[in-house]
C-alpha cells in the first residue's frame, strides 16, 4: 500500500503533519492493506491565514485493486481533526466496500436468464 501525503505549503509545520498523516493511514488500514493499493491524503487550509470554524479539509482518496477510487472529505477546526475525522470516514466505507465484495463472492448471483428452476426440469 502506496501512501501519498498533500499539504500545502502555508500550512505551519506540514512536513510533521505529513509525517503523522501517513503514520494514521498505516495503522488504521493495516488490516485492509493487501486489497488496498495507494492511499492519497490532500490536508488544506481553506481561509488561508484567516480562522475560522471548520476551515481544515482532509481528503482521502483509496484506490482498491481492480476497483474505483473511495474518496472522503471532513472539515474540522484543526488539521488533525480534520484528518482524524477523514480516517475514521474512509475505514467504515472501505470495510462496506469489502464487506459486500466478500458477500458476492461467496454468494454469486445467478446469472443464467431463466434462473435455475427451468434448469433443474
Amino acid at each position: 500500500m502506496q501512501i501519498q501525503v498533500n499539504a500545502a505549503n502555508n500550512i505551519e509545520g506540514h512536513e510533521a503533519l505529513s509525517v503523522w498523516a501517513s503514520d494514521i493511514v498505516k495503522d488504521c488500514l493495516s488490516r485492509q492493506s493487501e486489497h488496498i493499493t495507494r492511499v492519497e491524503v490532500h490536508l488544506a487550509d481553506e481561509n488561508g491565514g484567516k480562522s475560522g470554524p471548520n476551515d481544515k479539509r482532509c481528503t482521502m482518496e483509496a484506490r482498491l485493486g481492480g476497483h474505483p477510487p473511495i474518496a472522503v472529505t471532513h472539515h474540522s477546526s484543526t488539521l488533525r481533526e480534520a484528518t482524524a475525522g477523514a480516517m475514521d470516514k474512509l475505514t467504515k466505507v472501505i470495510d462496506t466496500t469489502l464487506g459486500k465484495l466478500r458477500d458476492q463472492m461467496r454468494h454469486p448471483a445467478d446469472l443464467s436468464p431463466l434462473g435455475s428452476t427451468l434448469a433443474d426440469e
